[in-house]
């Protein structure tokens, strides 16, 4: 007996870049993901352990704030923690087949390009916004003076340009977990046409709530009669 999958999963595509299957392209990034969240949660505990090495003063934001403050340090560290889980589960997730672990992670990519769409939309309405952002900046960034002697309008262009390349990447990077999650509920779920094989012939059978495989539709035998 050989287990098919429904018909209607060949609408979405199982491959994805490097034309390699949407499972294995699900972990890469999950794997992915989770190494550079392992490599900022190691720099935040390497900044409570070690304050004075990434503590920025006032002067040099040129602001009336501090940057890396207790308050900011245990949000940054709760947030690396939180984003470790999620990857971790999404990698789990379609490694073992189960398509409910993925979801938090897919969530995620929802929030971070609507988060990213709203930056273009912000850059697009308020284009004033990026000559004082760079303005707020130390005096000592790189650059910092060539950047602000471009005109605002081809700043703004090259920004949206920008933006608008990371949109891309980011949809295709959800499409591909997308296709992953449906891959594998579609595998895990019941709805497969089953066939039997005997002697090289192949029959398809109907499936159990098709009318017409009950014999309640079949007329009833005709009255036996005696010799």
């Amino acid at each position: 007996m050989k287990m098919m999958s429904s018909p209607w999963a060949r609408f979405y595509s199982n491959s994805c870049c490097l034309c390699c299957h949407v499972r294995t392209g699900t972990i890469i990034l999950g794997v992915w993901y989770l190494i550079i969240n392992s490599v900022v949660l190691l720099i935040v505990l390497s900044a409570l352990t070690d304050p004075g090495q990434y503590h920025l003063t006032t002067t040099e934001l040129g602001g009336d704030f501090e940057f890396m403050d207790d308050a900011n340090m245990c949000i940054a560290t709760a947030i690396s923690l939180l984003m470790i889980l999620i990857c971790a589960m999404a990698t789990y997730g379609a490694y073992k087949q189960h398509a409910a672990w993925i979801i938090p992670f897919f969530c995620y990519q929802i929030f971070d390009f609507a988060l990213n769409t709203l930056v273009a939309i912000s850059v697009l309405i308020y284009p004033n916004t990026i000559q004082d952002y760079l303005r707020q900046l130390p005096a000592n960034f790189p650059y910092k003076e060539e950047i602000m002697s471009v005109n605002s309008t081809c700043l703004v262009v090259i920004i949206l340009f920008f933006i608008s390349i990371i949109l891309a990447f980011k949809a295709y990077l959800i499409s591909c977990v997308w296709n992953c999650y449906r891959y594998i509920n579609n595998r895990n779920s019941s709805d497969v046409l089953v066939y039997i094989t005997t002697n090289d012939t192949a029959v398809l059978l109907p499936p159990y709530d098709d009318p017409t495989n009950g014999t309640a539709a079949k007329d009833p035998p005709p009255p036996y009669v005696s010799a």
